[in-house]
């Protein structure tokens, strides 16, 4: 359910969203941003990610995988991130658009091959494909959530990190 009122739609502080747009359209390089994340290894196939001053983040990998299945393991946190990313965009364009959201919900799947992860071929290690599938109910019109749609597709940053070559450096301290 979302709350509308003069100064929030889909629960969004349009005050705040418009004063980031508006610092960002005046000063670009308000928007070259850098984000964090340190990982601490807590044993066995477990750690925690720690960012900003949240309480840390754990991960495992399930039984099957050799873990002891107390957290989502990394590949299922990135298919938690895409759909993360893809409600905030819906929420922040639909807001913009004036589009009230009654219900969102997002499931992201996705296809991996362990060969190559436990060693047993050469190969791409990481998800062969990903499939999102969008439950969107408003009361906007069909031409409004095709526009919606296209303008949250365009423009997260998860979903053009996943689906665009990214520079990766890896180096051991």
């Amino acid at each position: 359910m979302t709350t509308k009122t003069e100064q929030q739609l889909n629960d969004v502080d349009l005050q705040a969203v418009g004063a980031l747009v508006a610092a960002v359209a005046d000063d670009p390089e308000q928007g070259q941003t850098e984000w964090q994340a340190t990982v601490n290894w807590t044993g066995a196939f477990r750690s925690e990610v720690s960012i900003r001053d949240f309480d840390p983040i754990p991960s495992d990998e399930p039984a099957g995988l050799g873990g002891t299945d107390t957290a989502p393991n990394p590949a299922e946190q990135v298919l938690g991130a895409l759909g993360n990313c893809l409600a905030v965009g819906y929420a922040a364009n639909a807001t913009a658009a004036g589009v009230e959201i009654n219900d969102l919900k997002i499931e992201v799947s996705g296809d991996l091959d362990l060969h190559t992860f436990l060693g047993l071929k050469p190969g791409h290690a990481g998800y062969g494909g990903l499939s999102v599938k969008v439950h969107l109910d408003s009361d906007a019109t069909d031409e409004q959530l095709a526009d919606l749609h296209d303008k949250v597709v365009n423009s997260s940053p998860v979903g053009h990190t996943l689906s665009n070559p990214v520079p990766l450096n890896i180096e051991l301290a």
